[in-house]
């Protein structure tokens, strides 16, 4: 006896195909619920991030340096109703781990971290007229402090608690600094070269011994103006520096990136369909990175 199937249309059946896959991706993409702490997230690049993952239904921590940057921030997004704002240095163990109390107490857990935070000094700058013997080694270190340290003491502090959950992400923020010898930011540069080694370091420390629940990646991003490079790339009148010409000529797109293009990359690592990513740097840069220049 034959059983009797019920005919459909080719049309039909791709459009079920289709509603199919939708339910998949959209599951694979969701993160609402999740935990997120961003510190640096009252920066234009990691206040961007905040934003947008409130809006993806997220629970977002911002870390930022003074109450006066958090409490502004909070009141730009008090329309959103899990959003939590602290003040302090990203360098001060103690305070990060008040956090992580008060973060676990409220919510229950920490599914992922964003090192947001960092930043450069004049003195780490090589100026124009200046060579490397100029370099004050003050500067230096604290740019070093803040970009290296910054992002390796909240992993440690936040990673614990994933590592006892068994589950969560690390994000960390690279640079095309990291692999480029670009001229003049000599203490940035060698800081997230850093970044990256610490990166895949630290993906596979606790892939191998928590498991594969932990997943640490970074984004490394091109050129975007923020506080710290605009002098270096922009004059007053918003026309571009030498700098800033060379580096255009230099990125196949023509133009500097804006914040809110950061925001695909970081859904997608810190969301299930990166499942089996980590210890991956992923530029984004217009294609600065992959341009020889000829």
């Amino acid at each position: 006896m034959c059983q009797r199937y019920t005919e459909i249309t080719f049309e039909e059946r791709i459009i079920k195909d289709f509603d199919w896959l939708d339910q998949m991706g959209n599951e694979l993409f969701n993160i609402s619920g999740r935990v997120i702490l961003i510190t640096g997230g009252t920066g234009i690049l990691g206040g961007s991030m905040t934003e947008y993952l409130l809006g993806e239904g997220a629970k977002v921590v911002l870390l930022g340096q003074t109450g006066a940057k958090v409490e502004s921030k909070m009141e730009q997004l008090k329309k959103y109703p899990d959003v939590m704002g602290f003040a302090g240095n990203v360098l001060d163990r103690d305070f990060l781990e008040k956090v992580k109390d008060d973060v676990v107490g409220t919510w229950g857990k920490l599914d992922v971290l964003i090192n947001a935070a960092g930043g450069n000094l004049p003195g780490a700058v090589i100026g124009e007229g200046q060579t490397i013997f100029d370099l004050r080694m003050d500067d230096f270190r604290k740019v070093s402090e803040l970009n290296l340290d910054g992002s390796v003491v909240p992993s440690l502090v936040f990673g614990k608690q994933m590592a006892n959950q068994g589950r969560g992400c690390i994000l960390n923020i690279s640079s095309m600094a990291a692999t480029r010898a670009l001229t003049r930011v000599v203490g940035y540069s060698v800081s997230k070269a850093a970044i990256d080694n610490f990166t895949k370091w630290m993906a596979t420390e606790l892939a191998l011994k928590f498991g594969e629940g932990l997943r640490v990646n970074a984004i490394a991003p091109g050129f975007f103006i923020s506080n710290q490079n605009r002098n270096l790339l922009l004059k007053e009148d918003g026309s571009y520096t030498d700098r800033g010409k060379t580096i255009i000529a230099n990125t196949p797109m023509k133009r500097f990136g804006k914040a809110d293009e950061l925001h695909g990359a970081v859904h997608w690592l810190i969301s299930d369909a990166a499942s089996f990513v980590t210890g991956a740097i992923i530029p984004i840069d217009g294609g600065f990175n992959a341009f020889s220049g000829v």
